[in-house]
C-alpha cells in the first residue's frame, strides 16, 4: 500500500503531527522559517516524511546515512527544495543491538506508548515480554501489553495471568486486534498527536491491529500473516517500519516482527523492570551483593520468606548478565578511546 494514499488533502497542525514544546525549544533563530516534518519510512537510499500539508519525499545529501534516522524522528526541511537540514533531539527512542553489531538499530522515535503485542497461544512468553518491557522503560515511553486472539480461546484468564504483575503498574489489555471494539479498548493511548509503536513476534496481529486503529481499506491494508499451528511461530509480513494515521488522531509505528530481543545497553530499565528487587538490593550487607550467595542479602531473604518469586529473581539475573555482556565498554586513553564488547576480542 501507498504512505502516499494515507492523508487526506486537509492540512494537520503541527500539535496534531506529534510537536509539542519540546521541540519548539530546540529550534535556532535563523530556523523558524524551515519546515517541521516526521519522517514515515527510512529505506537504504531514500526517508520520507510527512508534513502538516501531506507526505513528502525527502532530498538527503549525497552522503547521508539513512541508518541514523528512526520513523517518528522530527527533522527540519527547506520548504522549497525538501532538503533534509537536520534532525532534532528525540524525546523517546527505541532501539536494539543486533548480535555482534556495534551500533544499536533504530527502531522508532518519539513513541508515548508502546504496545508490547502478544497472543494467547504458545506465542505468550513472560520471559520475552520482560525484554520488551525493559526496552520500553529504557527508552522512556509507557509500555502496556496487548494480549490479542481472545477470540479464538473459550478463557483468556490463564494467559492474562502469565502477564499480570511483570512489572509494577503495568497496563494489559485484551483483545480481538480484528475487531472494531479494539480501536476503543486502545483509544486511550491513540488520541490527537499521541504516536503508539507495535512490537511483538510475527503472527501475533500487529498488522490485524495496525488495519484496525487505522480502519484501512481493503486495498490500503497491511499484509498480514497467520501463526503456524504447528509450532505457533508466524512469517514476517511486515518487513519495513513506518508511520501511519490512526482514525481517532493519533499516529502508529509499526515494526517487523522480532523474534529474539537482545538485551543492551540498558541502565535503569532493568530496574524498572525488577522495581521490587531493586528497591531491596540497599539493605544487603554488601554493596556489590549478587544476590545469590552472599550472608546478609536481603534478597535473598525476601526469597526465603516468600515475598520474592525465586523464579523472579533468576530471570532478572539472567537479563543483567546479558546487558553486562551485550553492552560495549570504553577503553583506551583519552582522545583515543575504543569501545569492544567486554570479554570479546576488537
Amino acid at each position: 500500500m501507498g504512505m502516499m494514499q494515507e492523508f487526506e488533502e486537509t492540512p494537520l497542525s503541527l500539535a496534531a503531527l506529534g510537536w509539542s514544546a519540546f521541540f519548539d525549544v530546540q529550534l535556532e533563530p535563523d530556523e523558524v522559517e524551515l519546515g517541521r516534518m516526521r519522517v514515515a519510512t527510512v529505506h537504504r537510499s531514500r526517508m520520507t516524511a510527512v508534513s502538516v500539508r501531506g507526505p513528502v519525499r525527502l532530498q538527503l545529501a549525497p552522503l547521508a546515512n539513512t541508518a541514523e534516522y528512526a520513523v517518528g524522528d522530527w527533522v527540519l526541511v527547506e520548504p522549497q527544495t525538501h532538503r533534509l537540514v537536520r534532525r532534532l533531539a528525540r524525546k523517546t527512542v527505541l532501539q536494539r543491538r543486533t548480535e555482534g553489531g556495534q551500533v544499536p538499530q533504530l527502531i522508532a522515535a518519539n513513541v508515548d506508548t508502546l504496545f508490547i503485542v502478544t497472543s494467547c497461544n504458545d506465542d505468550l512468553n513472560p520471559a520475552r515480554l520482560e525484554r520488551y518491557l525493559a526496552l520500553a522503560n529504557e527508552a522512556g515511553t509507557t509500555p502496556v501489553i496487548v494480549l490479542t486472539k481472545v477470540d479464538q480461546v473459550p478463557d483468556a484468564s490463564p494467559y492474562l495471568a502469565q502477564v499480570t504483575g511483570l512489572q509494577r503498574g503495568l497496563t494489559v489489555v485484551t483483545l480481538n486486534a480484528s475487531a472494531p471494539e479494539a480501536a476503543e479498548t486502545l483509544a486511550p493511548w491513540c488520541g490527537f498527536g499521541q504516536t503508539i509503536a507495535l512490537v511483538g513476534s510475527s503472527g501475533v496481529g500487529k498488522s490485524t491491529l495496525l488495519n484496525t486503529l487505522a480502519a484501512k481499506a481493503p486495498d490500503e491494508a497491511q499484509a498480514t500473516g497467520a501463526i503456524r499451528e504447528t509450532d505457533a511461530k508466524g512469517r514476517h509480513t511486515t518487513t519495513s517500519r513506518s508511520l501511519h494515521a490512526i482514525s481517532v488522531g493519533g499516529w502508529a509505528i509499526d515494526t517487523p516482527g522480532i523474534r529474539t530481543l537482545h538485551v543492551s545497553d540498558i541502565s535503569v530499565g532493568l530496574d524498572v523492570l525488577f522495581a521490587e528487587i531493586a528497591e531491596l538490593a540497599p539493605g544487603c550487607r554488601f554493596r556489590d551483593c549478587t544476590h545469590a550467595h552472599e550472608p546478609g542479602c536481603a534478597v535473598q531473604a525476601a526469597i526465603a520468606a516468600g515475598a520474592l518469586d525465586p523464579a523472579r529473581v533468576d530471570r532478572w539475573r539472567k537479563l543483567l548478565e546479558e546487558n553486562r555482556s551485550n553492552t560495549p565498554v570504553t577503553t583506551g586513553p583519552r582522545g583515543n578511546r575504543t569501545s569492544a564488547l567486554p570479554g570479546k576480542r576488537r
